[in-house]
């Protein structure tokens, strides 16, 4: 019990140690077009697909794929944001053998070149807006792909709207310079070839690579199997419980090439039969739009995303009470957001925890009973978590230590793609070390203290920024607060606080260090205090601390 602190007060509808299946993700797809060929795959501005639909474009992909040469074990790129085509292709190249290269439509195309040529992708498939095919196409002439496919956005627009696209919207349509090289994607899917099924070993063959790492230099890119992915997804699925499948809406705003959202929205949805409200970007007015009219019951999000909601102007004459579970992750989750979320909506709002190299979700708050807020929750089904001692490695720590957050368990990447230098770092007998600090109390929760490259050493104390930040959110004024380390010539580091104030507030410097002076060390408060209107964010909608420091 000490070993596995969780199991006494594990959620009373999950085995922690029950079986999961050996699936591939296509296989899943299979199950729920069987299962429920007639509901709603994917709502995308109003144009809604079945399961049977998806199913029948996902195996004609397949067959097209392999007409114009994809083998076993080839790499596709995807260049897309959240659309039908996403889904379509994604569970496509896995279908062929083939593995998904994740690219991050918003990178410059230099970045997004860098990401072909080290993963030596032989496809990309993007869709025939300028903004992504100038990229598209630009990549092509100088990166070992040998194709570029390309959709259109007009085919996936429900009636008015796909005819008027390509007219109120002709200056974003990109046009194509048809060749040898360049397929119009309708030509594979209109094809009369059959699909040859591929024999795939969920445990050992690469599914995604999915990069990892910040937007400079070239970042490493996380080697998922078969295994990784379906077992991850089937994770969420267990941790839902209470037999949803076939009856939720899941909000699809967080990007599906993100390795949250890949999971705890498409790969979930997918296995869980789920529908798919799909926003193609993060529009706040378009999402409190449709979580009144498509009144959905899930959404997984970000903190700055939940922290906006509980921001919009006159927020109580819309109706969210639709919403059942959210879950948020990418971030520490703030207790003043999580209650004013939950007072607003009469949802649940849980704490996760992942990393891209666990494909990603590690562990969450329980759904149905109280968990611990400031938590992250216990371990999902089949997952350990381990306390490394940092001064003592590959010794692990007792129940309360304080140590680097360490991860066993089937969604555990198979390692990075060619650096095998940094995956012995972090990858030893099937446990991977995250980089974060943490500890585990004697009922099984863990508390992220924070990012290993984060914490700040003043003088030789240990500074934890997201506590500093978590004591911020709780002031009445604070609607953002950031904290980094900069040098100090005395101690070494110290501690720079960034906030926004929300609508309306005003707070001074003076105001902030009167507010922290009994609530934090004195070699914890903040040397420089910035104001501003709103902190930078990733694609996500993490505050980006890189482009802070």
């Amino acid at each position: 019990m000490e070993q596995h602190p969780w199991l006494s007060h594990y959620p009373s509808y999950i085995s922690w140690d029950q079986d999961i299946p050996h699936k591939t993700l296509p296989q899943a797809l299979d199950d729920s077009v069987n299962d429920f060929p007639h509901r709603t795959c994917i709502d995308f501005l109003g144009k809604q697909m079945s399961y049977k639909h998806i199913g029948e474009q996902v195996t004609a992909m397949s067959a097209g794929l392999q007409g114009i040469g994809l083998k076993k074990g080839e790499r596709v790129a995807l260049l897309l944001p959240n659309c039908p085509l996403y889904i379509i292709a994604y569970y496509a190249v896995l279908k062929a053998g083939g593995v998904v290269v994740n690219c991050n439509p918003l990178y410059a195309e230099n970045f997004i070149a860098n990401e072909i040529n080290d993963a030596e992708a032989k496809f990309l498939i993007t869709i025939n807006i300028n903004v992504l095919y100038s990229k598209a196409y630009a990549v092509l002439q100088k990166t070992t792909l040998e194709k570029l496919l390309v959709g259109t956005m007009q085919s996936m627009l429900p009636f008015p709207k796909n005819i008027l696209f390509p007219i109120v919207k002709k200056h974003e349509v990109a046009t194509l310079h048809v060749s040898e090289k360049i397929i119009k994607l309708n030509s594979i899917l209109t094809s009369s070839r059959h699909f040859r099924p591929v024999e795939i070993n969920d445990s050992d063959d690469i599914a995604v690579l999915q990069f990892t790492g910040g937007t400079t230099g070239i970042p490493k890119a996380a080697m998922l199997t078969h295994r990784n992915l379906f077992a991850n997804a089937y994770q969420c699925a267990c941790w839902l419980g209470r037999d949803r499948r076939g009856k939720d809406i899941m909000m699809g705003v967080l990007p599906f090439f993100h390795a949250f959202a890949n999971t705890a929205v498409m790969n979930l949805s997918i296995l869980n039969a789920v529908t798919i409200v799909a926003h193609p970007r993060f529009d706040l007015r378009m999402l409190v739009k449709d979580i009144v009219k498509k009144r959905p019951t899930l959404m997984p999000g970000v903190p700055s995303m939940f922290v906006a909601l509980n921001h919009v102007r006159d927020v109580r004459k819309y109706d969210f009470t639709s919403l059942e579970l959210c879950i948020s992750g990418g971030a520490p989750l703030p207790l003043e957001v999580k209650q004013a979320f939950e007072a607003l909506t009469g949802c649940v709002l849980v704490e996760g925890y992942g990393l891209t190299e666990a494909s990603p979700l590690v562990s969450c708050n329980p759904l149905y009973s109280e968990g611990k807020s400031g938590t992250i929750g216990m371990p999902f089904v089949q997952t350990e978590v381990l306390i490394e001692d940092m001064e003592n490695r590959g010794t692990f720590l007792p129940v309360g230590g304080v140590g680097e957050l360490c991860v066993r368990g089937p969604q555990v990447m198979k390692g990075y793609w060619r650096h095998d230098d940094e995956t012995k770092l972090v990858l030893w007998d099937n446990i991977l070390r995250t980089g974060d600090i943490a500890m585990i109390d004697h009922d099984g929760y863990i508390t992220i203290k924070d990012r290993l490259k984060e914490m700040i050493i003043s003088g030789g104390y240990n500074i934890y920024p997201r506590a500093i930040e978590e004591i911020m959110y709780q002031h009445p004024s604070i609607k953002e607060a950031a904290v980094i380390g900069i040098d100090d010539e005395y101690r070494g580091q110290a501690v720079k606080l960034f906030v926004a104030l929300k609508e309306g507030q005003t707070l001074t410097e003076e105001g902030i260090k009167d507010y922290l002076k009994d609530k934090v060390a004195k070699f914890e408060m903040p040397k420089d205090i910035v104001f501003r209107e709103s902190l930078p964010k990733t694609l996500i909608g993490k505050i980006a601390k890189k482009e802070l420091k």
